[in-house]
């Protein structure tokens, strides 16, 4: 039997019980990332499956395809609305949010691992950043609606701010093995990295969609694969141009999702999934990567740091710039309390490893342990403390899904699926008095068992599922008939 026999073998398995562990998750209300992390723990050599996995630089390339498909999916259900809410205090804290997250939690870890300043300011800048597959999945899964802003917020937020901490990460790194480094080449090294990694992740975006529109694949199922490509292609571009290659596939993503084209929703459906499996396999290598024995050698330490992140660094830094970007005192709460930590924390703290740095391994485990904290206290905590600050929404609004008809695409039309819900003003009213746009049809109405053809006179009701074709640029007016605004 060949080698990849068996690492085909195993990965299938542990790729399954992945899988079946995020069934665990709203019912013992564990985010899921630690169920896939816990997969492989257990899987490890000091786990049930005895693998030994210590290969920093394997997992760094799985961790670092992994991301590109998750910021890429993540970019791809990013609205433009949501963009237009949230840009200014997203941008904010995905710069200066991250720098004084590091900061504070730097400085505390100097002293309380006794190390030095700039390797305890390495610490911090490791986990300076909260994570985009942690609060897309504990958002997504959390069971309750908050305010679109917030979750606008959070999710730009964590989308965006990885270059900073990478940039942070690599900056420190180069201070301390060369002292000769001067402030200006970490300034070019920041300017490098955002600039060419935005202009870059436009310039792919632009032209991935103009490419989209125009041709005709072979084959429906090359789509999805073409699409994502794409993403790929953005991050290679950028990181080979000594840009940041998150920051660009992100910006793709974004562009890209907010663009219209032939078989667009089984393209997004394909893609999410492979994002899933993207977080299954990015966080089962690094539960093997880490020894579970010598992860809590710190444990003490570890759980203080962890404390001074969650407690004070985030929210001292958080809170001030969303109150001045006027945010609500509640929303600046729960804000700077869903600060989750996940795989790229864990990620960048394999790079202290693959440098053979003094203290990498102390870093490592002390970073692992603060995102196990970070994501088993602030990811499970979350529906209470939004019910605890009153910002959960009651109504049971549910977002429009557009339904794919290539041959309606195609003539700038879509066919779309709205739930009328108990609030939505367009309840208890006839077809004829929701003053729909010119040229808009209603096509069918979905009433419990039964489907009618509707008329002008129809009047709607609660739980109705209409089914609506319109042109693709009245498709924002179409839903403000249906949606009331629920903040």
């Amino acid at each position: 039997m060949f080698a990849v026999d068996n690492i085909i073998l195993v990965s299938a398995v542990l790729a399954i019980l992945g899988v079946l562990a995020s069934k665990l998750s709203p019912r013992f209300g564990v985010p899921v990332l630690v169920l896939f992390l816990g997969v492989g723990m257990l899987a490890g050599e000091d786990g049930i499956g005895r693998i030994f996995f210590d290969n920093a630089d394997a997992a760094h390339a799985i961790g670092t395809f992994a991301l590109i498909l998750i910021l890429f999916d993540g970019g791809l259900q990013t609205s433009k609305k949501s963009i237009l809410q949230a840009w200014k205090p997203a941008a904010l804290l995905a710069t200066l949010g991250v720098v004084g997250t590091a900061v504070l939690t730097g400085l505390a870890a100097m002293y309380i691992l006794d190390l030095p300043l700039y390797k305890g300011l390495l610490l911090g800048a490791i986990v300076g950043s909260t994570d985009a597959a942690a609060v897309f999945s504990v958002l997504r899964n959390a069971g309750i609606r908050i305010p679109s802003k917030i979750k606008s917020t959070l999710e730009l937020e964590s989308a965006s701010n990885d270059p900073m901490a990478i940039f942070l990460t690599i900056g420190l790194i180069t201070l301390v093995q060369d002292s000769t480094t001067q402030p200006v080449d970490l300034l070019a090294l920041f300017a490098s990295q955002m600039g060419v990694g935005a202009a870059v992740g436009l310039a792919v975006g632009g032209v991935a969609v103009w490419l989209f529109r125009r041709i005709t694949l072979m084959a429906i199922g090359l789509y999805p694969v073409f699409v994502m490509l794409f993403g790929v292609l953005s991050f290679g571009l950028a990181a080979n141009l000594s840009g940041s290659g998150f920051l660009a596939t992100f910006i793709t993503g974004v562009i890209v999702g907010n663009s219209r084209f032939s078989y667009q929703r089984n393209t997004f459906v394909f893609l999410d999934g492979l994002a899933w499996l993207g977080q299954i396999a990015m966080f089962v290598i690094l539960g093997l990567l880490v020894t579970p024995t010598e992860l809590f050698v710190n444990w003490k330490e570890g759980l203080l740091i962890a404390c001074v992140l969650i407690f004070i660094a985030r929210p001292l830094v958080v809170l001030p710039i969303l109150l001045l970007s006027k945010m609500s005192l509640k929303a600046s709460v729960l804000i700077a309390w869903v600060g989750l930590r996940g795989s790229v924390p864990i990620i960048l703290a394999i790079f202290p490893l693959i440098f053979g740095m003094p203290y990498a391994e102390l870093i490592f485990n002390v970073v692992f342990f603060i995102v196990l904290i970070s994501a088993l206290l602030q990811g499970s905590t979350l529906p209470y403390a939004a019910r605890k600050l009153g910002l959960v929404l009651n109504d049971d609004v549910q977002e429009s899904s557009t339904l794919e008809i290539v041959k309606v695409a195609k003539s700038k039309r879509e066919l779309i699926e709205i739930e009328v819900s108990s609030l939505s003003p367009a309840r208890n009213k006839t077809i004829s008095e929701l003053g729909l746009p010119d040229n808009t049809v209603v096509a069918m109405i979905a009433r419990g068992e039964t489907t009618i053809i509707p008329k002008g006179s129809t009047q709607l009701e609660k739980g109705d599922q209409v089914f609506i074709i319109t042109k693709m640029l009245d498709k924002n007016a179409v839903e403000n008939r249906f949606y009331a605004d629920p903040e």
